[in-house]
């Protein structure tokens, strides 16, 4: 059972800017290719930073309003540092968190959600940039279709994983959501046949209608 790669998802034509590169040409960068970030690289292409529009706005931010109202005195030390940013290498924030392309999806999320970013610089074993993966690149995984779905379920978990007997367990699929019904041999191999079912790319939710042969405990047929 294989999950797909951060290298089948993520974009390989990568914008990127270097350290000295001024405030109003990042801000190019992001309208003319439609982007909401771009990784900061030093000589040798390897990422050292983010870019986000997020960070250009600290400028803006920082500015009194027109009706006369001072910038937010509550500003660290490092967001107002941005607001008088004239370089990618004063914007950016760093270091920048990467993945690599054979990390599998679960990987890059879980690295997302602890760093708090939307997006992955990738890099190569040199730690060269090589393509970028955003939250949006990841959501391609719930687009599969509900058949690879089901035969992975089936000959992956069920069957090659679990090692049960291919007409025991009856396998459907629809919009992501799994539904198993039929037998295991024992009542300790449902929750991991759930579990494992749950962790296949393009999975919803799913729900078992299983039973067991054979008393767990007791060793003797469930009536």
């Amino acid at each position: 059972m294989l999950h797909r790669m951060v290298g089948d998802l993520m974009t390989t034509a990568v914008v990127s800017v270097r350290r000295d590169t001024g405030f109003k040409h990042v801000a190019e960068h992001l309208a003319e290719h439609d982007i909401t970030a771009v990784p900061v690289v030093d000589d040798q292409g390897r990422p050292i930073g983010v870019v986000s529009e997020a960070d250009l706005l600290r400028k803006q931010e920082s500015q009194t309003d027109p009706g006369g109202h001072l910038a937010a005195a509550h500003q660290r030390p490092a967001e107002r540092a941005k607001a008088h940013a004239l370089t990618a290498e004063e914007l950016m924030t760093s270091p920048a968190v990467t993945a690599r392309p054979q990390w599998s999806v679960v990987e890059a999320a879980r690295t997302m959600a602890h760093h708090h970013v939307k997006r992955l610089p990738v890099v190569d074993d040199a730690g060269r940039l090589v393509g970028i993966v955003s939250r949006a690149d990841m959501l391609h995984v719930f687009l599969r279709r509900d058949l690879p779905i089901r035969q992975e379920i089936m000959t992956d978990v069920l069957t090659r994983t679990l090692g049960l007997d291919p007409g025991a367990v009856t396998v459907q699929v629809s919009d992501g959501r799994v539904t198993l019904t039929g037998t295991v041999p024992q009542e300790s191999l449902i929750p991991i046949a759930v579990r494992l079912s749950e962790s296949v790319d393009g999975v919803v939710d799913v729900t078992h209608h299983l039973r067991a042969e054979t008393d767990a405990t007791a060793g003797t047929p469930r009536r």
